[in-house]
């Protein structure tokens, strides 16, 4: 494989690897509140945090590049401010990947969170815990499962964002240029089928090896707190 190939393969891990760090402390709670919490608006909530997983990925792109571009409310903020600038860049493909494989980590954290025994926290509660002391000694151990199967199919998700990536960090060779946008200029140029076949098993590789680093974890922590 070329170095232009695993220049790819790297920066599509880093990216994927910084989409789920940066989502997961949101995840976790905004499926404690989904999963526990009624309140006014949620159905509404609940249709903006699933919006990505319906909506054509360019579409979400557009909107990214809208709120976040060197002309967005966000984007002019982030760069004059801040001095992060996301379009054209790695972050913008890490943020692009977040957005997409949010609802996907959410939807698993919230069904986690949902199958914990209210009576569980209650009896901690009992005892003198406070509410957080109560969510991160029993709430938090007991949904672990959920949550590290968010985690990969979090990462697992954007590992293979294409439409987003593309609307909001483009297509720079060794800059934001992943494995589907790889695989996508490649077969854009000439004997390019073949020179995929490569990358394209990799990509497969990585996603069974994240699923399967997944499922250990998951059987790992069951013996940890079940």
């Amino acid at each position: 494989m070329a170095a232009e190939e695993w220049n790819a393969i790297a920066l599509s891990v880093w990216v994927a690897v910084t989409a789920v760090a940066v989502s997961l402390p949101f995840g976790i709670g905004l499926g404690w509140l989904l999963a526990r919490k009624q309140f006014l608006g949620k159905a509404v909530l609940e249709t903006c945090v699933n919006l990505p997983l319906v909506l054509p990925p360019v579409v979400t792109g557009y909107l990214l590049l809208v709120t976040f571009g060197r002309r967005g409310v966000v984007g002019h903020f982030l760069e004059d401010w801040v001095g992060i600038r996301l379009v054209f860049d790695w972050k913008g493909a890490a943020l692009a990947a977040a957005v997409v494989s949010f609802p996907l980590m959410v939807r698993t954290i919230r069904i986690a969170f949902a199958s914990v025994n209210p009576k569980l926290e209650n009896a901690a509660r009992t005892l003198g815990a406070r509410p957080i002391d109560a969510f991160i000694s029993v709430t938090l151990p007991l949904a672990v499962r959920g949550i590290i199967a968010g985690s990969v199919l979090g990462f697992a998700r954007s590992l293979g964002e294409f439409g987003a990536t593309v609307m909001i960090a483009g297509n720079i060779e060794g800059e934001t240029r992943t494995i589907p946008l790889y695989i996508y200029s490649q077969l854009e140029s000439p004997g390019g089928f073949d020179r995929s076949t490569g990358i394209i098993l990799v990509s497969i590789a990585l996603a069974a090896a994240a699923l399967a680093i997944g499922e250990w974890l998951e059987r790992r922590s069951g013996h940890l707190y079940l």
